[in-house]
């Protein structure tokens, strides 16, 4: 219930950003309105001997987020991938947040798998390990299963995790809407809308069976990928507070001292993690949205293995297609299609003027292209890119938004492995292959097939629908002249048909 109980949860709150120093910091970041940050700050210095010290030797921000606990941690986390609301910098220390906390005892964790599943820990497996990770939501424990002999990883929610991180998504809501009624300024920052995506993403991560399902999903998508592998879920092992997921054995790849120990290429490495997550984000439309050293390893024969699929991010089809022109047009410096394709995807509003647009991302794109190989950054790139698209009033897209976050990520990892790469050169292949097979004709004649199929499902209804266009049309006062609802029909089955020999004569290509 949101409402005035939530104020003490606040003032707690409010004590520990001032108590830890983070308060400045975090509306500096925000570029919070001065009234905003007077108010904040009058209110929460009474109470800062309320707040909790946290951890010295993290930074503001992230101290206080420690402090509090589980549900402040996980909402670092998420902003951390929104740097539009908190700022680059702040971003980027939300980014390596410590996801870590005490463990809960393995009794509670083995009471809680059989509650889930109705049956014991030492019924099904030889070996159960203590908690190998503990993070804000649950643990993870290592085991292997007695039918197969096969290790695993038992994921188990945290005990009483679902309702304490109700009670703080609670407060927040208040507190956004506190916000925006004291300050309309703030409203830009839409923290409303901020706090209902936290809720969406925590309700899914609170609900194990979704992890399962996104894990399935992401193993089905990358089954071919070359020197890739995706851990997966043991389904009769798995529940809304337990998951069971194959074990991924490996060496973590922020450990690259160890994998060259272990003789692995770590140039072919970084271009492997950039191309796999470009290739999933474009021809899946379905990526991994957390894909930092701490989610990867490396397997002994060099493969590359992803785990924990809390944070997935979805693009659809039309998105990815604008995506990779645009990737594309400043790979080949071509920057008037680069606006061209914000103007036809309606990105940027039409009464902006073309030329303009072209110029300002020129003087985006020529500075990184004239860059050495090891400072050119597709991340930077794109941050830049956002800021110009912003002031030529281009709405912000959430889910370009973690696209680009998650690019920023995964060029830290694969630069950390090769601090030499050339990101254009590395990309060029994967962009130029998705264009090639769904920017032609052959995507033309794959959307033309699924055009036809929509028509077809609705074939049956049709007559009514024509009869229901006659009565209106004879029922109706005389408008304008306009086309006739036969003639609509007409121009439905005619594009249909003209589809459909579209899609034979393309097909021949």
């Amino acid at each position: 219930m949101r409402g005035p109980h939530n104020i003490w949860r606040l003032i707690r709150t409010g004590a520990t950003f001032e108590r830890t120093g983070a308060m400045k910091v975090a509306l500096e970041a925000m570029e919070a309105p001065p009234r905003l940050r007077v108010l904040a700050r009058v209110l929460g210095w009474p109470f800062k001997w309320l707040g909790y010290a946290g951890d010295p030797a993290l930074p503001p921000v992230t101290r206080a987020l420690t402090a509090l606990g589980p549900a402040y941690i996980k909402f670092g986390q998420v902003l951390s991938t929104r740097p539009d609301v908190v700022g680059e910098e702040l971003s980027d220390q939300l980014r390596v947040l410590q996801d870590k906390l005490p463990p809960f005892p393995t009794a509670v964790a083995k009471a809680t798998f059989r509650d889930e599943l109705g049956q014991s820990v030492d019924d099904l497996f030889t070996e159960f390990s203590e908690p190998v990770a503990a993070a804000s939501i649950a643990q993870v424990h290592r085991a292997r299963l007695a039918a197969t002999g096969e290790e695993v990883a038992v994921k188990v929610l945290r005990p009483g995790i679902e309702r304490a991180f109700r009670r703080d998504i609670d407060a927040f809501h208040f507190a956004a809407r506190m916000i925006e009624a004291l300050s309309p300024a703030s409203r830009r920052l839409r923290p409303t809308d901020v706090i209902a995506h936290f809720e969406s993403v925590v309700m899914g991560e609170l609900d194990l069976r979704l992890e399962a399902a996104s894990a399935s999903e992401f193993a089905a998508n990358t089954e071919k990928d070359k020197g890739f592998g995706v851990p997966k879920p043991v389904w009769n092992l798995s529940s809304r507070r337990v998951l069971t997921l194959g074990w991924a054995e490996g060496i973590p790849l922020g450990d690259v001292a160890a994998i060259r120990a272990a003789g692995h290429d770590c140039v072919a490495l970084s271009e492997r993690v950039l191309q796999l997550f470009l290739s999933h984000a474009l021809r899946d439309g379905y990526f991994h949205a957390d894909m930092h050293q701490g989610n990867l390893k490396v397997a002994a024969n060099g493969d590359i293995l992803a785990y924990d699929f809390g944070i997935m991010g979805q693009i659809d089809e039309y998105t990815r297609r604008v995506y990779a022109e645009i990737l594309m047009g400043f790979i080949r410096r071509d920057y008037r299609r680069v606006a061209e394709v914000h103007f036809e995807a309606g990105y940027v509003p039409r009464d902006r003027d073309i030329d303009d647009f072209a110029r300002a991302l020129r003087a985006v794109g020529e500075p990184i292209f004239g860059m050495d190989a090891s400072r050119i950054s597709m991340a930077r790139l794109l941050a830049y890119l956002f800021e110009v698209t912003e002031r030529f009033g281009m709405q912000t897209r959430t889910e370009l938004i973690l696209l680009q976050r998650t690019m920023v990520v995964v060029e830290g990892v694969a630069r950390s492995l090769d601090s030499n790469m050339n990101m254009w050169q590395v990309a060029r292949p994967v962009v130029e292959r998705y264009i090639r097979e769904n920017v032609g004709p052959r995507a033309l004649a794959r959307d033309l097939v699924r055009t036809v199929q929509v028509l077809g499902r609705f074939g049956p209804r049709l007559p009514e629908v024509a009869e229901a266009l006659l009565v209106r049309q004879t029922a109706a006062p005389a408008p304008a002249p306009r086309r006739s609802p036969a003639g609509a029909l007409l121009l439905v089955f005619g594009g249909a048909a003209a589809g459909a020999a579209a899609v034979v004569v393309l097909g021949l290509f």
